[in-house]
């Protein structure tokens, strides 16, 4: 179990298009077992400039699961075992603004949940806990990403709302316009409760959104092309390549805890009395909270 100040090994959660990450060295594939189930697919590990990578392809090779059939908590629990520390998330959204057109990047710094058909917490009956989760994202790591989105030149703002519907069908014309009244950025079907399960696994998280379409909201949506719409995505995935080869070195090379708490987020979050944890429970938690369990 790693401790707080453990030298970092980064995690990237690659969404549609993103199958692969370029540049590894000593690469191997390997399937990780994990008590909440199958993972996505097999690991990718390898290493970027010396650092240590682990890479997830979120919908597995090939694009197989769709969004409310991910086992968000078995892929967060499966990369704490594979002793991810931080993660990169990336995955493809629509838009609600006309300022963040088609081949923008928003790295993301709040979320709403719309998702009410996934498993959201690794906690429940017989172990309590309740994480902070007033900022879900790692700002250090937003920091990171931003500082190579601009030496690469990726169309980037930094900063926003993404709303998670659960989907898998796109929203209607009033959900969407509901959503900008809210004042959201952009809208995707991925980031919850992969981002809720990253703090509860003690894992700093940030996400990049790579938007791929206006939603349903623009006046000009109805003249959109499937084909228009996947060549923008594989577009995108290769600048989110060149970002992750990018920032993963920035990464590198921390020696302390994250000085926001992140990899320290179940000091004061379980609340069942230690008389009354379920010892099954304690077992299923090994990676997720061996930590503070004594595991």
């Amino acid at each position: 179990m790693a401790d707080p100040g453990t030298p970092p090994v980064i995690g990237v959660i690659g969404g549609s298009g993103l199958y692969d990450i370029e540049g590894l060295t000593d690469t191997r594939w390997e399937r990780v077992s994990s008590p909440f189930g199958e993972p996505s697919d097999e690991f990718l590990f390898g290493n970027l400039d010396g650092q240590p990578v682990v890479f997830l392809p979120r919908h597995g090779r090939g694009h197989k699961i769709p969004p409310s059939e991910l086992n968000f908590r078995a892929n967060i629990d499966a990369l704490k075992r594979c002793g991810a520390t931080e993660i990169l998330s990336l995955s493809a959204c629509g838009s609600f603004k006309e300022e963040l057109p088609p081949g923008t990047f928003v790295i993301v710094d709040q979320f709403i949940d719309r998702t009410f058909a996934r498993a959201k917490s690794f906690f429940g009956t017989g172990l309590v806990a309740h994480v902070e989760f007033g900022h879900p994202v790692c700002a250090r790591l937003g920091d990171a990403l931003e500082a190579s989105a601009k030496i690469l030149d990726i169309p980037t703002v930094r900063g926003g709302v993404y709303l998670t519907m659960e989907g898998p069908q796109f929203s209607t014309l009033a959900e969407s316009n509901l959503y900008r009244s809210w004042g959201c950025d952009v809208i995707g079907m991925t980031n919850m409760p992969e981002a809720k399960l990253a703090r509860e696994a003690e894992i700093c998280y940030a996400t990049v959104a790579m938007v791929t379409d206006f939603d349903c909201w623009h006046p000009d949506h109805d003249n959109v092309t499937v084909d228009a719409i996947i060549k923008v995505l594989l577009e995108n995935a290769d600048r989110a390549r060149s970002l992750v080869k990018e920032t993963v070195p920035r990464l590198a090379g921390r020696a302390e805890s994250c000085p926001h708490g992140h990899h320290t987020a179940l000091d004061t979050a379980i609340i069942t009395s230690p008389d009354a944890r379920d010892p099954e429970m304690i077992a299923k938690l090994d990676a997720v909270a061996g930590r503070v369990l004594g595991g």
